[in-house]
Parts: C-alpha cells; structure tokens; sequence
C-alpha cells in the first residue's frame, strides 16, 4: 500500500513539473492517450486542460496532429523501439495559422517494467524557418545582383579594349600618313602609351579579375608587346623580365604598366645610337608586402653619352614622375658609360635582382 502511495506522489510530482515548463510539453500513455501537458501547451493550443486529459493526442487541436507519419512513430517509440528527434511537419491551428513545428519523443517505462509512458517535447521554430527563407531569397537576390554586374563589367571591359584597339589603330595610320619624323615619333609613341592600358585589359579580361593583378604575367606580357611593336629587328634589342611573385592592386598596375612603356620607348630611342647584337633591356620588379621597386635598365651608351633628352625635360619623363608621385614612389636614376637604369620606388630596400649585363 506504502508503495503505491509513494508511486502515486511521484507520478504527482512528475505531472507537476511537466506543468511548469516553459515549452509545449505533453504526457502520453501507451495508447497515447494524454496524461498531461505543460501549462504553455494549453495555452499556446488553445486547448482547455480538463478536457483535454484522457483524449487521444491525435484529437487534440481539432485533429491537426493526427498525421500517419508521427502515427507510425509514436506507436514504435512505445514499442521501445526508437525516440523521435527532429520530426518536422506544418499544420494550420485555430488562431494561430500555418505554424512549422519541430518534434521530439522519448519512451520511458515505470519501476515495474510495465507502465509505458512517451514524452512529447514541441518547439515552434516557423520564425526561424521564416528568417532563413528570406535569407536565402536575399542570398539568390545578391548572387542575382551579383550576376549582373560580372556581365556588366565584361561588356565595359569589351568595350574599352575595342576602343582602345580603334584609338592605337587610328594612331598608327596617322604616323604612316604624317611627313615630319618628329611627329611620327610622337605619334607611334602615343599608340605604344594606349597599346600598353589596351595589355592590362587583355590581361584582365583573361585572368576574370577587376580588382588585383599578377605583376610578373602582367609585366612579361606588356614588355613581349612592345618588343614586338617597337624594337626594328635590324636593333637586335632584347628585353627582358624579371619579377617577384606577388599582387597589386589594378588601379597601381595600370600606373606602372605606363611608367614600364614611357621607360622602354626611351631606351629604345636613345640608348643605343648604333646597332649592336648585345643590345639589352631589363625590367625588374620586386615586391615585399606593401612596399615595391621597379627598375628599367639598359647596357647603352647612359643618358651623358646618348641624345636623349635630359630628366626634366620631355614628355615621357614628365609622365613617368606625375605616375610616381600618384603612386606615392620615388623616381632615381644611375648612369654611366654601361648603361641608363631609372627606378621607381614605394618605400626603400635593398634589391636582390641582378643587374643588366
């Protein structure tokens, strides 16, 4: 008699923390019948608690429980075959609507052995649902916007590079119709200044990068272009690269992709007033973190010896400094009988690539 009494007020007592939990909980026996449910339950369900106790779980909510999968389940957790973690399923509710809801079960048996009981645990998660939804319509929409705009910039990207090809092209003719050699050699100086912004976006559109590009490829590329184009095959002038691995942003590379063409026009022109089969241009750039060095030097006659203009003067000088100074670097120049290099610099150290021979 003692035992049942004690059976009885933990039965109690159980019955009574069920009662207080925050969440929708409820209390069902081995027919799944309801024995309890948390206040919240009753509340959110609009269910009235007298009535409720010794129906059928599947009658509760006018029937919207009653769903043959959680059927299933129910019946193999009293079984104790499984528990249910996870069960996800949307009803409509009387004054509440369409609701998504998230379920858990777990058997549990009395001291006897005999006594079945399965406990319900249910967790309204429609606003969570709700949220990823729009996060993930907001997502497509970015990846939409995003879309756009790729194809966007690879139309303006196409269209600058056409346009720089007819501005170069337009350029070269007039230096084929013109009879002063002066003008000539300005205007074939010109097309090599578009030609050398037309390799970045060559370059660009081939690597489908806006943002930042390789130095090495970048300045290989545009100094093979300007050999190509530039260098008369009776000079035999070479020119060469030799670059650390390493980024810059687009907008420094273009800066420099025209410091490097006003540099070579120079050296082509003046470095070298008589033929020679050793003739030599070498480009260098080094690279550490933020800070970087570019160097273009010549085995020529040095500016004292040839008729190239002096620092101050010329076009092409005057451009090379306004580059720097926009890219906030230093312009220096060593030369003697071996030869001219000119150097721009962002910050100071020491270089570590050999000279032109």
């Amino acid at each position: 008699m003692k035992e049942f009494s004690d059976l009885a007020q933990a039965q109690a007592l159980a019955l009574a923390i069920v009662d207080t939990l925050p969440e929708p909980f409820l209390v069902l026996d081995d027919s799944l019948l309801l024995l309890a449910g948390s206040r919240c339950f009753y509340e959110v369900y609009g269910e009235n608690p007298a009535h409720a106790r010794g129906r059928s779980m599947f009658e509760l909510s006018g029937g919207q429980w009653d769903i043959p999968g959680l059927r299933q389940l129910l019946t193999a957790v009293v079984d104790d075959r499984t528990s249910i973690e996870g069960f996800e399923f949307e009803r409509v509710f009387t004054g509440l609507g369409k609701r998504t809801l998230h379920l858990n079960a777990l058997p549990i048996r009395d001291e006897s052995g005999l006594g079945r009981m399965v406990l319900v645990a249910i967790k309204d998660i429609t606003e969570r649902r709700v949220a990823e939804q729009e996060k993930q319509q907001l997502l497509e929409h970015a990846e939409e916007l995003l879309e756009q705009q790729t194809t966007l910039l690879r139309e303006m990207r196409h269209r600058i590079a056409n346009s720089l090809q007819i501005i170069a092209s337009i350029l070269l003719l007039k230096a084929g119709a013109v009879t002063s050699e002066e003008t000539k050699n300005e205007l074939r100086a010109a097309h090599q200044r578009v030609m050398s912004v037309a390799a970045v976006q060559s370059h660009l559109q081939a690597s489908d990068g806006i943002e930042q590009i390789e130095m090495g490829p970048y300045l290989t590329k545009l100094s093979s272009g300007l050999a190509s184009s530039m260098v008369d095959p009776r000079q035999h002038i070479a020119i060469a690269v030799s670059a650390d691995p390493g980024v810059l942003p687009t907008s420094h590379a273009v800066s420099i992709g025209l410091i490097v063409t006003e540099l070579i026009i120079n050296a082509v022109k003046y470095a070298f007033p008589h033929a020679r089969s050793s003739a030599s241009i070498l480009v260098t750039f080094e690279i550490a973190k933020s800070d970087w060095k570019l160097t273009v030097a010549d085995n020529g006659s040095g500016r004292q010896q040839a008729n190239e203009p002096s620092a101050v003067t010329g076009l092409g000088t005057a451009l090379v400094a306004a580059l720097a100074k926009q890219l906030k670097a230093q312009v220096s120049e060593t030369s003697s009988n071996k030869g001219l290099a000119v150097s721009v610099t962002k910050a100071t150290f020491e270089s570590r690539l050999p000279k032109v021979a």
